[in-house]
């Protein structure tokens, strides 16, 4: 190997002072390279710095930085991107509920519009409601509660996995963002008198004013005043059993089921009354009834067993059904699937048998067989059936060639009471061939905002007509044009479409975290069910809440649930 002079070695260590100060800074953590056929360091003399030999520059060794790994800069990517997501969506959640707690102004009422009196807060009520456009009408809401329920969860609420708060919505949560002011009264609508267009109403309410019923004139009515449940004249169903119907009905049973635990643990309780006390007794296949079967199972195998453990074992549940089987609206898979689930967690489901009464502690049954059998139990639910209220009956005797049907008001496709002027119906109250849900009381109401924004727009296109037409108007060649584009709008808005039902599907929980769908698919209907189908039902429920602030409490009542199990306090 040749060997390199001293001097020269130490010229190619020395780097001008010139190029020092345009060098880019070192990187000391970079893999440094010397270059091919040059002298290994350890064979390069000390330097000499007192040398007087001719200095000649060497370039300086290579450096090479050494790229980032396509996974660490994936990671950093997606670590801004999530940052800025999560930045973002927080943003708008404030912003969103920051503009719901704080309204602003509204126009006031205006005496040349006409009025809209709507009777009832539930699904067909709210649902137009919240769709109609207050700049066209004058609004009013009669109802005797103040807020909108989420009826499809009420049987969460009744064993503990909801709070009742959290399904819930104010009425006036809703007309506060309307355009113009909204009147909302609690109260009872008392009667309605079709001929003079006028409701009487009064307060029910423990504390009343001086004034405590009134009456309003109304130009449209909508009647949504919902029904009640249906005992079939059943002797003791009144006096005996908890419903599910309302929330107060839901806060009741839940009493009540503590109620009985607590007085089956009680010190020296028979065995015979353990038994009776810890026996749930539900009327009705329905999805109600199914629905709060499987809830209360859950309630049991989740929550009781583990603070009850010496009378757990000993709770029962029993659904009634005088159909030859449950859920009937379902397909057949999915009924089979709901009877095999039930019958693996120990729900009693008993077919083609009728409630003949209810006692104290016991219901009176009558089987397919003809033979009739006393149940013991502690509590009982009647789950079974809707009855058009009073005040319903009361307006439907004012057109007695009209209104036949004993199951509630006739309508015609545009949801118009057959025989009266100016009121229009929907929900439970009717008698229609739809099926007496929240999904078709929804959709009712939407179709009539709908309806409502097309009279007002037909109302508005005729004015500009007669303004147009009036003596006072010149008679140009531009106001023949508009006259001519005018009335064939008009006669486009006369086009009232009629009603038209789309059915988006039934859902319902069966317990164990399982849920049955039938759902229209192409020109048939998707069955499905089992635990990937409980979370498609979450999710359905959730985006058919009115609120983001619902979504939010239910989402926290079930996460709060999950992690510390549901309250068994007696309230």
């Amino acid at each position: 190997m040749m060997r390199i002079p001293r001097a020269a070695s130490i010229a190619r260590r020395q780097v001008p002072i010139a190029r020092l100060a345009f060098a880019p800074p070192r990187i000391t953590h970079s893999l440094i390279l010397t270059r091919p056929f040059s002298t290994p360091t350890s064979q390069v003399p000390p330097p000499n710095y007192n040398s007087n030999s001719e200095s000649k520059t060497q370039p300086g060794p290579i450096v090479i930085v050494k790229p980032l790994s396509r996974w660490r800069s994936f990671l950093q990517t997606l670590g801004r991107v999530t940052l800025v997501s999560i930045l973002t969506a927080t943003g708008i959640f404030i912003y969103v509920t920051q503009k719901d707690r704080y309204p602003g102004e509204q126009k006031p009422f205006d005496s040349e519009k006409k009025t809209i009196v709507i009777l009832g807060s539930g699904w067909g009520a709210t649902s137009m409601l919240k769709s109609l456009d207050t700049e066209d009408y004058n609004v009013v809401v009669i109802s005797p509660r103040n807020y909108f329920l989420f009826t499809p969860l009420l049987p969460s609420v009744a064993i503990g996995t909801l709070d009742s708060r959290s399904i819930i919505q104010p009425t006036r949560y809703i007309t506060r963002h309307k355009s113009r002011r909204v009147y909302v009264y609690e109260a009872e609508a008392q009667s309605v008198d079709p001929t003079n267009k006028t409701v009487t109403f009064v307060d029910n309410s423990p504390i009343k004013g001086g004034i405590s019923s009134t009456t309003i004139p109304y130009d449209y009515l909508v009647y949504a005043v919902g029904a009640e449940t249906q005992t079939f004249g059943i002797p003791g169903v009144r006096e005996y059993s908890c419903f599910m119907k309302e929330l107060h009905d839901a806060e009741k049973l839940r009493t009540t089921i503590m109620d009985c635990i607590e007085s089956a643990a009680f010190k020296d309780q028979s065995d015979e009354e353990i038994d009776r006390l810890l026996h749930t007794v539900v009327v009705g296949g329905g999805p109600t009834g199914v629905e709060l079967s499987g809830e209360l199972h859950d309630f049991l195998k989740e929550d009781l067993e583990n603070w009850y453990p010496d009378i757990a074992p000993r709770l029962r549940i029993t659904l009634i059904e005088a159909l030859p089987n449950v859920l009937p609206t379902f397909s057949r898979e999915l009924i089979k699937y709901t009877e095999s689930t039930f019958k693996e967690n120990k729900i009693d489901v008993l077919t083609k048998t009728m409630v003949k009464e209810i006692k104290e502690k016991s219901v009176v049954v009558q089987n397919a067989a003809g033979e009739r059998i006393e149940i013991p139990f502690g509590v009982i639910v009647w789950a079974a059936g809707n009855v058009g209220r009073p005040i319903t009956r009361k307006l439907m005797e004012y057109f007695p060639e009209h209104q036949t049907n004993k199951r509630g008001i006739t309508v015609d496709d545009f949801l118009r009471m057959k025989g009266a002027d100016g009121i229009f119906a929907v929900g439970d109250c009717t008698a229609t061939s739809y099926a007496p849900t929240a999904q078709v009381a929804s959709q009712e109401g939407t179709y009539l905002a709908r309806l409502f924004g097309q009279l007002a727009k037909k109302e508005r296109l005729e004015a500009r007509l007669a303004e147009l037409r009036s003596p006072s108007t010149p008679q140009t060649e531009e106001a023949a044009r508009e006259i001519e584009s005018v009335v064939k709008q008009i006669n486009k808005a006369s086009k009232l479409r009629p009603f038209h039902y789309s059915h988006q599907g039934s859902l319902a929980y069966i317990g164990s975290e399982k849920a049955i769908a039938d759902l229209p698919f192409l020109n048939g209907n998707l069955a499905s069910g089992g635990v990937a189908t409980y979370l498609f039902w979450r999710s359905a429920y959730l985006s058919n809440l009115f609120s983001l602030r619902n979504r939010f409490l239910v989402i926290n009542d079930w996460l709060k649930v999950k992690i510390f199990g549901r309250d068994v306090s007696r309230e």
